[in-house]
This record gives structure tokens, C-alpha cells and sequence, in this order.
């Protein structure tokens, strides 16, 4: 296998800019830029350094989930979000937002099992 940066601590990191950018920037329209990653570097999420620990990107994730309940509960299911997707400009309602995130999770919780699986070589059933 190519080497790769992927580890469990750049998909916590990369969640928490998911959370941010759809609820916080779509769904209430805030102005929060991106927590890891520039327009410079934009897999920074992955681009740990020894001064990256597992508490920070935690406490980080945590936040931004709690930031998403909090935006979320202002919304109905069906209501369109207050802001706009960066790169095509629509508008989603917050159904759309769960499902979204639901499959953003899924993807990465896979990603999270091969990693495992490449340390201990266990497989689930």
C-alpha cells in the first residue's frame, strides 16, 4: 500500500471541520473559516505535527458537534439553510444536512476500521 497521512486523530480533525462547515457555515451562515485545513494545504486535517495531541483534536470535535446541535435546533427539517455551499452556491434544508452528515460518518468510520484492521489485523463479522 502507498504510504498515507491518514490516521484516526486527522478523521477526528477532519470532522470537526464537516460539523463546522455544514452547520455552521451552510446551515446558520456564520463567517467560521476552516479549522484545519487552508486553501494552501487543503488536507491539513491530515498534516499532523508532534505539537497535534489527541485531547486538543477531541475537544475540538466536541465543540463544533455541540455548535451543530445548538444551529440545528433552530430548524425544521424541511427549512433551507441561511447560507450557501462554498463551492456551488445551493441552499440545503437540514433533512438533507442529516443525511449528508450520516453518510460523511459512515465513510469515515470505514476509513477508521482499516486503519485499525492495518494495526491489529482484526476484521469484524
Amino acid at each position: 500500500m502507498e504510504p498515507s497521512t491518514l490516521s484516526l486523530m486527522g478523521l477526528v480533525r477532519h470532522m470537526a471541520d464537516v460539523e463546522r462547515g455544514w452547520f455552521r457555515r451552510v446551515l446558520a451562515d456564520e463567517d467560521a473559516g476552516p479549522i484545519h485545513f487552508t486553501d494552501e494545504d487543503p488536507d491539513g486535517e491530515f498534516h499532523l505535527t508532534e505539537a497535534d495531541t489527541w485531547a486538543q483534536a477531541q475537544e475540538t470535535w466536541q465543540t463544533e458537534i455541540e455548535a451543530a446541535r445548538r444551529i440545528a435546533a433552530g430548524f425544521g427539517l424541511d427549512d433551507l439553510s441561511k447560507g450557501r455551499h462554498r463551492r456551488t452556491g445551493e441552499q440545503f434544508n437540514l433533512r438533507w444536512i442529516y443525511t449528508h452528515m450520516i453518510e460523511e460518518y459512515a465513510r469515515h468510520n470505514g476509513h477508521a476500521d482499516l486503519l485499525r484492521e492495518r494495526i491489529d489485523g482484526a476484521t469484524g463479522d
